[in-house]
């Protein structure tokens, strides 16, 4: 492909024009009411599978869910929750939890996704910023809650989530009540409004991994198309049964929710999970037939072990695992295609984005152009953008990069479920974020000749030595392989010569250990020697954010002086 200049911004909005007009019916609003309310009406014996908060299994039909949703809607009405209210949500993949997902938007309010895993601080920030006034929280989680009411006020009411009577459970929350019994005692019928589809349904907060969280507030029209965009990606259907893995507080879980109830797919819900908690996970998976899940290569690595372990492989040949968070590694891609048939659908996107944006699955020409040797190392591309979403690469002073594969640029997408703004920010505190409509990911990376995106890494991570860039996700992703290593992170560190150099920390697998020669030796298939990590530390954990990615700016923190202290010798 050939780099042509144009006078025309590569991100310059196209010209709208009026058409004649249409007999149809363009009024009816895109409601995400609509999809439980078809699921229940058309498919009211399919199952939904949940676990008890005492580790067993147990299910009901999405008739029965459906009649727990329209006496949550009745419920939250009578707390006084009106349209644009909002309503927070602190909670593992539970039943209520799904419940709410329908409850609390149905009615025009807003359901906050309240991430768990924030300190006191951010959670406080979250909830006065969004200004939430009812938490529905589960009652394992009331420490977290407790923690935060004296820093928030203006909540008004928080409704504890547990099979417990409110007189057993123990908690300093004032204006405390209990979500069964008021369950109970409300209607059981709700008249369901149309709402106006522009209105925001649901609110995520980035992480504060750099200043404040930022406020995240997806309309209804915006998750019911990435609802059927993410249902054309991941081939779902109503034979399909979906266990939603990642926290359904993450980005709306990253749409599968609404996608498995868009065609009224048989679900999973694992509640209340850790990645150690690897073996019932799998065993649930095995016994319910799960065919699509998502969830990151920390909850997959674990799968994978385990099955290695297991007598009698499973058969996941329907599978497709949606990963996301960090590239999956090779080894977990086929590892799991070899053991189980499982298809890993490398995935890309973030809060900002609802959060699909590209998926990867082999489109026939490539398919037919490739051998499997081939084909996987393409898997570690982050895939096609889905149909509604502009992607362009732009260099550093604005200019949209080719399309080669090899030229990096920053990852800009625009469509209709990516943020156009943040919630409560002026001009002066988005500047920078977006570029004429279109958002700044801070990724850096390539689209080769057949339009597969490739992160190659945040733009605050791309290691700079001596005028050169080093991919920290490649190296990363080259580590994994070693037979030594079980889990490995690179940062850039300050160097007194180069500017840059790789630093490594590196879990070994047990009973192994790690030495730099090896590393370097290994390296060496993909990187030059001026590309080696002077540093290969040893640890038995790497530091983590609160949804699970390498927490790089506390790793640079803690050694950010180490090549100024030591020196090594390639």
């Amino acid at each position: 492909m050939t780099h042509t200049t144009s006078s025309v911004s590569p991100t310059q909005r196209p010209r709208r024009v009026t058409g004649a007009p249409s007999t149809m019916g363009d009024d009816v609003q895109l409601n995400t009411t609509t999809m439980i309310r078809h699921a229940a009406r058309t498919y009211p014996e399919q199952p939904i599978v949940y676990r008890t908060p005492d580790d067993g299994w147990t299910e009901y039909s999405y008739a029965d869910a459906y009649a727990r949703i329209q006496r949550g809607a009745n419920m939250l009405t009578d707390l006084g929750v009106v349209p644009g209210g909002k309503v927070g949500v602190l909670d593992w993949n539970s039943r209520r939890h799904f419940e709410l997902y329908w409850s609390i938007p149905g009615i025009g309010a807003v359901m906050v996704q309240l991430n768990l895993r924030l300190g006191p601080e951010d959670m406080a920030y979250v909830l006065k910023d969004s200004g939430t006034t009812v938490v529905c929280v589960d009652e394992t989680l009331l420490p977290i809650a407790e923690a935060v009411a004296p820093h928030v006020p203006h909540v008004r009411t928080w409704v504890v989530m547990t099979d417990k009577p409110l007189a057993e459970v123990s908690t300093t929350l004032e204006n405390a009540v209990h979500f069964e019994d008021l369950l109970a005692a409300a209607d059981e019928k709700f008249d369901w409004p149309e709402i106006d589809e522009s209105s925001a349904f649901a609110a995520c907060y980035t992480t504060g991994t750099t200043g404040k969280p930022k406020g995240v507030f997806y309309s209804h029209r915006s998750i019911y198309l990435h609802t059927t965009a993410i249902t054309q990606g991941v081939g779902m259907g109503v034979d399909d049964c979906v266990m939603l893995i990642t926290p359904m507080f993450h980005g709306s879980g990253w749409g599968l929710p609404q996608g498995a109830v868009y065609n009224a797919a048989k679900i999973v819900l694992p509640g209340r999970y850790r990645a150690e908690d690897t073996e019932p996970l799998v065993d649930a998976m095995i016994r319910e037939g799960v065919t699509v899940a998502n969830g990151a290569p920390a909850i997959f690595n674990p799968m994978l072990d385990y099955i290695r372990t297991m007598e009698e492989k499973p058969d996941f040949s329907r599978a497709r695992f949606m990963s996301g968070a960090t590239e999956p590694s090779l080894t977990l891609m086929q590892g799991l295609r070899e053991l189980t048939g499982a298809e890993v659908v490398h995935a890309y996107g973030a809060t900002e984005t609802s959060p699909l944006v590209t998926l990867n699955r082999f489109k026939p020409s490539v398919r037919a152009a490739l051998d499997d040797e081939e084909l996987f190392a393409l898997k570690r591309k982050q895939g096609l953008p889905v149909s509604g979403v502009d992607i362009v690469l732009l260099d550093g002073i604005g200019n949209a990069v080719p399309h080669d594969g090899t030229t990096q640029g920053e990852i800009c997408v625009r469509g209709p479920w990516i943020t156009a703004t943040y919630n409560g920010m002026d001009e002066h505190d988005l500047e920078g974020r977006f570029v004429d409509g279109y958002w700044r990911s801070g990724d850096v990376g390539t689209i080769d000749a057949n339009g597969y995106l490739k992160v190659t890494d945040r733009i605050k991570d791309v290691i700079k030595s001596g005028g050169e860039w080093i991919s920290s996700i490649d190296m990363e992703n080259l580590l994994l392989s070693h037979e030594a290593i079980a889990d490995a992170v690179v940062v850039g560190l300050s160097h007194p010569k180069w500017q840059e150099r790789p630093f490594v920390l590196a879990v070994p697998k047990p009973g192994r250990t790690i030495e730099r020669e090896s590393v370097h030796a290994h390296l060496s298939q993909a990187f030059a020697n001026w590309q080696m990590p002077e540093a290969v530390e040893v640890v038995a954990e790497i530091p983590r954010t609160t949804v699970g990615k390498f927490d790089k700016k506390r790793i640079r923190s803690e050694y950010a002086d180490f090549y100024e202290r030591t020196t090594h010798s390639e």
